[in-house]
């Protein structure tokens, strides 16, 4: 019968087994008093699971001695995140425990130290006193009382071995009273509201240069010359004696001018774009049914029930 660590075992076991509680570190009072003599340490758990023994820490009691307490020697007050041994109601008790060690393996042989000191010892009846009868003598005889033996304790002798043992046999060491430790729970299921923010997209916002081509109408001048020829008034007359003047290397000198297109390009500001988000609300309608326990308690006979009792 293999024991082992409760988180050795399934290290999810405060999800799994107390609703995300720890049962290490809970206060032991000796018995059903309020003298505390501890905390808990460790749980140890069978190969199947079921839990078989409370590792307890006297710490200040006995000096910080761990100990072994089997769970059906004690009361869990959930409520009051307590532990009541039951099997330990001494210090004395306690002391005659053998120690534990996290480094110990616990076999047979150390489990029987242990459920020695827990076990309650069978008082045999007392073996009657066959008393002689009485001597017939002559004169006056004074009776003799010889004082009666003491009842004997004969000591229990197992009727297993390390091969045969199992925790069935002492259920009263191993079975958890489950009147002093069920928690009952009723849950209801409430709708929770939440928002999960998600992307939807991306908006990119750049720029880019189009080309095209313009076309502009620009009027230009041009100079010409324009030489005329025509007859002259009087071209029938014959000139007077020195009024004609020939010379050679006369010239008449005109200046000609024209205008040309000058066409420039400069960048002017077209347009401002301003870039924001704005959130816009909007209410979503969401229906779910909803499911809650209610306690139901079944009475047979004439008990006294407090059904309405909270605290």
């Amino acid at each position: 019968m293999a024991l082992y660590k409760i988180k050795d075992f399934n290290p999810n076991y405060r999800e799994e087994a107390f609703d995300g509680e720890d049962i290490k570190g809970l206060n032991v009072y000796a018995g059903r008093t309020e003298e505390k003599i501890g905390t808990i340490h460790d749980a140890l758990v069978d190969d199947s699971g079921r839990f078989r023994y409370l590792v307890i820490d006297t710490g200040f009691w006995i000096f910080g001695k761990k100990v072994l307490l089997p769970v059906g020697r004690c009361q869990v007050d959930a409520r009051a995140q307590r532990v009541y041994a039951t099997g330990i109601t001494s210090k004395d008790q306690a002391e005659h425990l053998p120690e534990y060690d996290d480094s110990l393996t616990v076999d047979y042989d150390y489990e029987e130290r242990v459920r020695g000191v827990y076990r309650t010892p069978t008082t045999e009846a007392s073996i009657p006193v066959e008393m002689s009868p009485p001597v017939e003598a002559s004169g006056t005889v004074e009776a003799t009382s010889q004082p009666a033996p003491r009842p004997t304790r004969q000591p229990s002798v197992p009727d297993y071995d390390r091969s045969t043992y199992t925790y069935d046999r002492e259920p009263d060491m191993y079975t958890m009273n489950e009147q002093n430790h069920q928690k009952f729970r009723l849950y209801e299921e409430r709708l929770v509201a939440n928002k999960h923010r998600q992307k939807t997209g991306d908006v990119t916002v750049g720029k880019h240069v189009e080309t095209e081509t313009a076309r502009a109408s620009i009027p230009v001048e041009k100079e010409r010359v324009v030489v005329e020829r025509h007859n002259p008034t009087g071209a029938s007359r014959a000139a007077a004696p020195g009024e004609a003047n020939f010379r050679e290397g006369q010239v008449a000198r005109v200046e000609v001018y024209e205008e040309t297109a000058e066409v420039g390009k400069q960048a002017f500001v077209r347009e401002e774009v301003d870039i924001r988000k704005e959130v816009k609300q909007d209410t979503v309608e969401v229906n779910e049914k909803l499911r809650r326990e209610e306690l139901d308690v079944d009475v047979k006979g004439n008990p006294v029930v407090d059904r309405d009792k909270r605290v």
